[in-house]
């Protein structure tokens, strides 16, 4: 697909996407801690090899600071309930700065078993496309972005997704879930952005 189709392609798809003078907008990014061999958890669901250090959760904080609106899954929903009630339960204060930042956030789950949700968020009442041009209409809306394997999985396939971001750690996992999922087509990028922190490497990727 040229990207002028894709063009056209997103604003009927997410007419919120493009800016008025019709450039595409880069602002749904897919950002999780991956390890060496390409998985954001382990075999177990286990995504403790992932804790940041100081260093890199101030560039976390800054990061999602950017962030205005996020679209979720059941599973990574849940995972991070435990931020709602950090004043609670933490001390840290890098923590506590992250809990805030990430709290602001407005929030949507898409979840077929789940009747209720807490803080800053709501189920979805639509299409993942129709609910990410509805956070883009926001007043003063931003980056969105998008978590959990399989709704991103979902994204990914039509090709909603503009920017990659990696946080490659130094764990082999030898199995889990993938950050990439199995995909119709081969996908362009570019990468735009790396930076190194002391023991991971931050790689940032716009399609092409």
């Amino acid at each position: 697909m040229s990207q002028e189709a894709y063009s056209r392609f997103r604003a009927q798809t997410v007419p919120s996407l493009v800016a008025e003078e019709g450039i595409l907008m880069p602002t749904l990014i897919y950002s999780m801690s991956v390890s060496l061999d390409g998985h954001i958890a382990g075999p177990d669901g286990a995504i403790d090899w992932a804790a940041p250090d100081e260093e890199l959760m101030r560039f976390h904080i800054e990061q999602t600071r950017e962030v205005t609106g996020h679209l979720t899954g059941r599973g990574l929903y849940e995972d991070m309930l435990s931020w709602e009630t950090a004043e609670q339960t933490r001390t840290d204060p890098l923590e506590l700065e992250f809990a805030r930042t990430w709290k602001a956030i407005q929030k949507v789950v898409f979840s077929s078993s789940l009747t209720s949700v807490e803080g800053n968020a709501r189920l979805a009442r639509s299409g993942v496309a129709h609910e990410l041009a509805e956070l883009k209409n926001q007043p003063g809306a931003g980056i969105v972005s998008v978590g959990g394997a399989r709704l991103a999985a979902s994204l990914a396939e039509k090709d909603l997704i503009d920017e990659y971001r990696l946080f490659v750690n130094p764990v082999v996992l030898g199995g889990g879930t993938p950050y990439f999922p199995p995909l119709p087509k081969r996908l362009h990028l570019e990468l735009v952005e790396t930076q190194t922190f002391s023991q991971v490497v931050y790689l940032r990727y716009r399609r092409v």
